[in-house]
Order: C-alpha cells, then structure tokens, then sequence
C-alpha cells in the first residue's frame, strides 16, 4: 500500500503529463494566434461580432493582443503545474509527455472551432470566402487530427523507462518554447526593423508621432486616425519607450506590409 501511495503519479489527470497538456493546449492557441491573426491576416479574434466600434482595426488588434494575454495566463498555469509535478520527471517518459502535448495542441484546434467559430461565431478560419465551413473542417483535419492521433499513439506506446528517462530534458524543451511564444506573439522579432504600434484610444495623432519620434523611431506608414503606426526602430528605438508613451501593442514587423494592406479591406 506505501509503494503504491508513493509512486508518482503516470496518468494524463495527476501527473507531469496533464501539465505538458495544458501547455500543448497554450501552444495551439499561440500557433493559431500567430499564424491565422499575424502571419496570414485570415481573420482577427472578433472578426464577426457585430457592431461599428469593432470595425476599427485598432479594436480588432487590440482583441487579438487579449487573446494572446489569456493564452499567456493559460500556459503559465501549465508552467506552474509543471513544476508542482517534477518529481514525476526523473522517471517518467519523455514520449508520454510529448504526446499529452500534441494532445494539448489537437485539443485546442477541436474547442477553437467548435465552440469559437460554431457555437459562439466570433470568427472562422478564413471570413472572406464563399464557404468558410470547409475551412473549418479543412483545419481540422489539417492541424487538429494528426496531432490528437499522433499523441494518442504516443502515450499508448510510451512505456515508462526503467531508469531516468529523458522527461526532464522533454519539460525543459517544452518550457522554453512556451516561454519563448508570448514574446513572438506580441513583439517584434530580431532583426527587423519596422513595428506595428497600436496607441490607447483618445490619443492625439501627434502625440503618437511624437511618442513614435521619442522612442528614437521614424513614422513609415499611419492608418487615417493616426492611432496605428508603423514605425522604423533601425537607428536603436526602444519598445519599451513607445509602451512608456502610450502604446497598448507593438506588432510583429516581419508581416508588417501584410498588416497594413489587411486593414485597407473591407471589415
């Protein structure tokens, strides 16, 4: 009866493994973010909620910036459970975890569609085609299926190692892609030089340009109610300086161009 009390727990609900879960489900939030919001402009969190205040882009950025929060939040509670749980690591399966992750990952691509874009209807896969549905299923069986059958085949072949296992490398692997997403999602990457900058609402327009100037950037392009930027940091501009002044997200530059001609479309 002691041993069984003391052995770590190897289920999907008590041990390591729900936490590389719940991360996997953070990571699909943060690829789907990225990729359908930033990458390639398909659609904007609230994309399809009716009424004129979020048809300006600058509501519709700042939605996809709180989705990128509560995902963050999402996957620090994965962090924290992680942690709770590293004594299971030493000599659990690293295979176990990566498959609650891909798991994670799949689940988060099911609930995405069906409730987001069936149920509640904020958004599709893509909002300017004839038939968004077939997007729908088209991304499900794309990028929510293979993970879930590749995670499912995962954990019912892992067999939990006899010696140390490489589970903590996999967690720390884990981790610092976690980690790393929140900053892609919302930052600029490195070595770019041109940033979308989302200013809070009142702003002046030129106390945004001013702001932008300050930060040590150049304005490059302004949408008509100057509240949205993009600005060149090349000569050593400080993000930090443009949040200092009023910003509420600075952007993405690697898909700026792409950025700014989604907003020049119908909303």
């Amino acid at each position: 009866m002691n041993a069984i009390i003391g052995r770590p727990a190897r289920g999907l609900a008590g041990g390591p493994a729900f936490a590389a879960g719940v991360l996997g489900f953070a990571l699909g939030g943060f690829f789907d973010g990225i990729m359908l919001h930033q990458v390639l402009q398909w659609h904007h969190f609230l994309s399809l909620v009716p009424g004129e205040a979020l048809r300006d882009i600058r509501a519709q950025i700042l939605a996809d910036g709180m989705f990128h929060v509560v995902v963050y939040l999402i996957a620090a509670l994965g962090l924290a459970l992680l942690w709770r749980r590293r004594q299971g690591l030493a000599g659990g399966s690293g295979a176990r975890l990566l498959g609650a992750v891909l798991l994670g990952f799949g689940v988060w691509q099911v609930v995405d569609v069906v409730v987001f874009h069936w149920i509640v209807g904020i958004h599709r896969i893509r909002v300017d085609v004839p038939d968004p549905l077939l997007w729908d299923i088209g991304w499900l069986v794309v990028i929510g299926v293979p993970p879930l059958l590749a995670g499912l085949l995962l954990r019912r072949r892992a067999e939990p190692p006899a010696g140390g296992g490489y589970g903590g490398a996999v967690a720390a692997a884990l981790a610092a892609i976690v980690v790393a997403s929140g900053p892609v999602a919302a930052l600029s990457p490195a070595g770019s030089t041109t940033v979308l900058v989302l200013f809070r609402e009142g702003l002046a327009p030129e106390a945004a340009f001013a702001a932008a100037i300050a930060a040590g950037g150049r304005v490059a392009w302004s949408d008509p109610s100057g509240g949205l930027l993009a600005v060149d940091m090349r000569d050593g501009g400080s993000v930090l300086e443009l949040y200092r002044r009023g910003a509420l997200l600075v952007g993405s530059s690697a898909i700026t161009g792409g950025c700014l001609a989604w907003t020049q479309r119908p909303a």
